[in-house]
């Protein structure tokens, strides 16, 4: 087995002692972080994503996978700078006030910043206002991902997007809405520009306003 099909398997199973060790190992052998990251981290991860979406994998196991994808991923980053460049855009991530549940947030933040983008995780629980300051603080924010599982956060999401679709500064940003509770039809009721069913979607699809 390559090193690459092994690194994906630690992931895959939720090993984040082992996937640091092997990615270690990996740079050591010469293979490209970038590699590293296309071959194995990210399709271990949409693997996991996908199990767990189609109801095959638990929540500890996803946890444990977004775990080891971490770890990978702290191993890579300083490679990264050096070989890659700027990053894809800026993407401010989080939960609506309300909602106290983190792993497809998590997922979302993994996933973009595998896929070249820079993140800045709020976490959970995040009101209007907080989404609101982040883009202030970060002029360079050009996407906003908003995620909540749970039906009754509906309208605080409804109003996050209204918020930034009627603020003069955060007009233009790209809004991206997705979770257990989310459906096309109420991202476009909202108003978003785009919807995801998965995190592993997530970031695919943040690609294509920036392409």
């Amino acid at each position: 087995m390559s090193i690459i099909q092994e690194i994906r398997e630690a992931i895959e199973n939720g090993r984040p002692r082992e996937t640091e060790k092997l990615v270690r190992q990996a740079i050591g052998e010469g293979i490209s972080p970038p590699e590293i990251l296309e071959e194995a981290m990210t399709p271990a991860m949409r693997n996991a994503g996908k199990a767990f979406q189609d109801r095959d994998g638990d929540i500890p196991r996803i946890l444990t996978a977004a775990r080891s994808m971490r770890k990978g991923l702290d191993i890579l980053e300083p490679y990264m700078d050096k070989e890659l460049k700027e990053p894809i855009a800026t993407v401010v991530v989080g939960a609506v006030k309300g909602d106290l549940h983190d792993v497809g947030k998590n997922l979302v933040a993994i996933m973009l910043r595998s896929a070249g983008f820079k993140v800045i995780d709020l976490g959970v629980d995040v009101s209007e206002r907080e989404f609101l300051q982040a883009v202030r603080k970060n002029p360079e924010v050009s996407l906003v991902c908003i995620s909540s599982l749970l039906t009754t956060c509906a309208p605080e999401m409804r109003h996050v997007v209204k918020t930034l679709r009627e603020n003069k500064e955060t007009a233009h940003i790209r809004i991206m809405v997705g979770g257990g509770s989310v459906t096309q039809e109420m991202a476009d009721e909202m108003g978003a520009d785009a919807y995801t069913e998965t995190a592993v979607d997530a970031a695919e699809v943040a690609k294509t306003f920036f392409v």
